[in-house]
């Protein structure tokens, strides 16, 4: 699927190959009622908004990278106000499986934050990611600004250009209407359930190569267990 050439040298990670299925797993917490999310309060943090298949993944990730304050699970780019996850799963409402990232950008640049997300899932499957199947999976990018549209339309054009994948890319690139946190047990959901079987084989592996090749991106509790 990969070619040699890539004009920052495009990592494949392992996505649902196993069979496991984000939408397949089921919860017994209470699900919280969801909210809009405000702007950051702290101007001298900017946010960012990627899709990237099952959001779990994505928030494990970016958790993960040096600059990043928080990283929300939650739905954008639908028209049904407020939906709960198992409209976003009947994939009725538009929405996608999104994390919300707010970051310092002293730290770590939007730039940055869009190579960690075209190396860590595939940008070339339409409404997919392995086993995760439906709209709400697409790849996306929800720009908050011009400056974010120009970088992340640029970014995929030099992909697309490089010939890295033997088909375009796909990523969708819309601005941010609205944002709405997913439901309470979705947040930190690879950091509280480590065995879940998803989790285990499925994130668990994206995570360690992740690591592995962007440890000189990672917060110093990450870095130091390698």
């Amino acid at each position: 699927m990969k070619k040699n050439v890539l004009i920052i040298g495009l990592i494949i990670f392992l996505t649902s190959v196993t069979g496991y299925s984000c939408k397949e797993v089921k919860s017994t917490k209470i699900e919280s009622e969801k909210s809009e999310m405000d702007s950051t309060q702290d101007m001298n943090l900017e946010k960012a908004t990627f899709g990237g298949g099952c959001f779990w993944c994505t928030e494990a990730i970016y958790e993960r990278v040096e600059g990043v304050h928080s990283v929300v699970s939650g739905y954008a780019g639908g028209t049904v106000k407020n939906p709960t996850y198992k409209q976003v799963c009947d994939g009725t409402t538009g929405h996608a499986e999104v994390t919300q990232i707010t970051y310092d950008p002293k730290v770590v640049s939007y730039d940055e934050l869009l190579e960690i997300f075209f190396k860590t899932h595939d940008p070339t499957t339409l409404n997919r990611q392995g086993a995760d199947i439906g709209t709400q999976y697409r790849s996306v990018i929800f720009y908050h600004n011009d400056e974010q549209k120009q970088k992340a339309e640029y970014y995929k054009s030099e992909l697309n250009k490089s010939g890295a994948w033997d088909n375009p890319v796909v990523t969708e690139i819309s601005p941010l209407i609205n944002f709405y946190s997913a439901e309470d047990y979705h947040q930190d959901y690879y950091a509280n359930n480590p065995n879940q079987g998803y989790c285990a084989f499925v994130i668990g592996p994206k995570v360690e190569k992740f690591e592995k090749v962007f440890k000189n991106k990672l917060k110093k509790k990450y870095s130091e267990q390698h």
